[in-house]
């Protein structure tokens, strides 16, 4: 028989081609299932295995240690529960099986997964975001509280701020903590918080009890009721284990009611230590400058006693003299300095200077009127006006003959000759 037209797959190849798809499938994974237990096991190795079945179905589960480290109730057979975890295929033994990571009790698991699926929501709606916030005042002059009359917590917090912070003043706004209306009521408190003038801060909370006792705390309208507060809100509900969709929402969460009025209400002690420290730490400044301050005058008184201060004078003036007779010497010094320097520059110009030429017996011919220096017999004719300058005057005369030397007139022959040959 032929095979060659189609492909053989191994056990191993379709089985993990199934596994790859339940794997990738979305809708399969990350899902809430409920059931009841059967064959539970608890394996040596710290895993959980068990089935979840209804009426119709069953499925089974495992459960690793990671995931079961940190539960809070005992699995066992009977036990109806809700469980939330993945498809998976177990390639050994070929068969499907579901991957439990978190597991509720029927009731409380219910619960839980309306805490997990309103948590989200408001998450991606930015109601937990640090940046909304509002500071907690350091020392509030009027608290809020809003929680039952008759419980235990009102006792607590009113007990330890009588005993940290008895200055503050408080206003208790009676609400219902648990049953149906009591998310209702704990908003109906909460806006009328608002409307009380120099408020700032309220705590909004109860003593312990179970899920369903916490649950008007994990309602929508109480979570939106305390982020649109003005006035800054403290959640404290129930033990320091639990948590509340409240908590999350509010500006500043609680372990319990207690520690709520311990954290928004300093002690009075601390307070006063810390007011003694500042007081002493203020008087030892006032002592170190009343010292400074106080030898700076001893100074000044000292220097204007009588003698000492005519000592200080004839000591300036002797210092004022020393100067003077300083600065006079430089100031000689310098115009000999400067006076050698304008002699040889005057030296120097006299020596290049006409009048030294005309002291030496030389005189200056300028032709009149132009007064244009007369260089050479050339720059003159017969009966030209001139002026002769000497060192000690000046002569005015006419030209009444001209001579040339030998060298001009021998120029001048060169010259007439050269005429000659051109014509």
């Amino acid at each position: 028989m032929a095979h060659s037209n189609f492909h053989i797959y191994t056990v191993k190849e379709i089985t993990l081609y199934i596994k790859n798809r339940l794997t990738s499938d979305h809708n399969l994974q990350d899902i809430w299932l409920q059931g009841e237990i059967s064959n539970f096991v608890h394996h040596s190795s710290g895993h959980f295995y068990f089935t979840l079945k209804d009426e119709h179905s069953q499925l089974p589960c495992a459960m690793f240690r990671w995931a079961n480290e940190d539960l809070k109730f005992k699995l066992d057979d009977g036990l109806k529960v809700l469980v939330k975890g993945s498809i998976d295929l177990y390639a050994p033994q070929g068969r499907y099986n579901f991957v439990v990571t978190e597991v509720h009790p029927k009731g409380t698991g219910e619960l839980y997964l309306r805490f997990a699926q309103l948590k989200e929501r408001l998450v991606k709606e930015g109601l937990f975001d640090v940046k909304y916030k509002k500071p907690i005042p350091r020392f509030p002059n009027r608290i809020g509280i809003i929680t039952s009359p008759t419980g235990a917590a009102i006792q607590d917090i009113l007990n330890i701020m009588r005993r940290r912070f008895p200055c503050a003043g408080v206003v208790v706004v009676p609400t219902m903590v648990q049953g149906e209306k009591a998310a209702e009521d704990i908003v109906r408190a909460i806006r009328l918080v608002n409307t009380y003038e120099h408020l700032d801060v309220a705590i909004v909370g109860r003593g312990g009890g179970s899920i369903e006792d916490l649950w008007p705390f994990n309602e929508e309208i109480v979570a939106r009721a305390i982020f649109e507060s003005n006035v800054p809100i403290v959640s404290a509900v129930g033990h320091e284990t639990d948590f509340s969709i409240s908590d999350f929402v509010a500006d500043l969460r609680a372990a319990t009611p207690s520690a709520a009025a311990e954290l928004i209400v300093p002690d009075k002690k601390d307070v006063s230590r810390q007011i003694n420290g500042f007081m002493s730490a203020l008087l030892q400044n006032m002592r170190n400058m009343l010292m400074v301050h106080q030898k700076h005058v001893e100074g000044i008184s000292s220097a204007i006693k009588p003698k000492l201060l005519i000592d200080n004078i004839v000591q300036y003036q002797q210092r004022t003299d020393d100067l003077t007779s300083k600065m006079t010497m430089q100031i000689e010094h310098n115009l000999k300095i400067y006076e050698g320097r304008f002699n040889a520059l005057c030296e120097m110009l006299d020596a290049v200077s006409p009048l030294s030429t005309l002291r030496r017996g030389y005189s200056i011919t300028l032709k009149m009127p132009e007064e244009t220096t007369v260089d050479s017999v050339e720059a003159a004719s017969e009966g030209d006006d001139v002026k002769v300058v000497l060192q000690d005057g000046e002569m005015k005369c006419s030209v009444k003959k001209i001579e040339l030397n030998g060298r001009i007139m021998k120029k001048k022959i060169l010259q007439t000759k050269e005429d000659k040959k051109e014509k």
